[in-house]
């Protein structure tokens, strides 16, 4: 426990700047090649991880592999290992938490999505799961660091595109009021979302895109920047390109 407490306390602390850049890892070696490249934290992405273990993404993975991907990849490197655990696949607080420490992680991604009826949770709801996920934690004696993933941005959602700002200013209050120590607008990456919810909310997780870089996410104030499935996406990309050049003789 005292190496999990050490390694909480080490990736919260990276949230005070400069940018925390978090690539997305998918098994033992994915992890090993951030840590080899000199990041100081490995996260996972829920949708890679799902997709090597032949499932969809949106917690349609039995949780238990899921776990068990993420006990691998913590377990191969040193550094601090944050999950990408979607919206907590329906595990009480208290056996969340255990299973999270169990697995060797010290951070995770909390949905306020439900993945079975296919809409936002409330949010007032999400902010209890978030606190309790936190006395959780505390009781453990290990300080989790949950970062707070917003659907409201996405089209599962059902918010009016004018209204959803507003709204992911409203969430994020609630969960970091709840206990968490970073938000997740996914799908929100715009200028003047990041702006508005860094300077309403507190600390923000953001990605790049075709406007905004690395270097314009940390004049925004944006805490970390993660890539999701990017990563494994290129890399089957790119052997997709190579197997047609095989196949055409190239």
């Amino acid at each position: 426990m005292s190496d999990l407490k050490a390694h909480a306390d080490l990736l919260r602390e990276l949230h005070d700047g400069p940018l925390l850049v978090l690539p997305n890892a998918w098994d033992e070696a994915s992890a090993e090649l951030v840590v080899e490249q000199g990041f100081p934290v490995v996260a996972t992405s829920s949708a890679a991880v799902a997709d090597v273990l032949g499932h969809d993404d949106g917690e349609k993975a039995p949780w238990r592999e899921m776990f068990a991907a993420t006990a691998r990849i913590a377990a191969a490197v040193p550094v601090p290992v944050t999950m990408d655990a979607e919206a907590g696949y329906g595990l009480e607080p208290d056996e969340f938490v255990a299973r999270l420490l169990d697995a060797g992680a010290v951070g995770c991604n909390l949905e306020d999505v439900d993945h079975r009826a296919r809409g936002l949770v409330v949010a007032e709801e999400q902010a209890e799961r978030i606190a309790a996920v936190r006395a959780a934690a505390d009781k453990a004696g290990v300080p989790v660091v949950v970062n707070a993933r917003t659907d409201v941005f996405l089209p599962v959602s059902g918010i009016p595109e004018q209204d959803r700002l507003a709204e992911a200013v409203r969430r994020g209050r609630l969960y970091r009021e709840a206990g968490a120590d970073c938000v997740y607008p996914v799908g929100g990456s715009t200028r003047d979302n990041l702006a508005t919810l860094v300077a309403e909310v507190g600390p923000v997780n953001g990605n790049t895109g075709d406007t905004l870089d690395l270097a314009g996410l940390a004049a925004l104030g944006v805490a970390r920047v993660s890539f999701g499935p990017r990563f494994y996406m290129g890399g089957l990309a790119a052997m997709r390109g190579a197997l047609e050049r095989l196949r055409t003789g190239g």
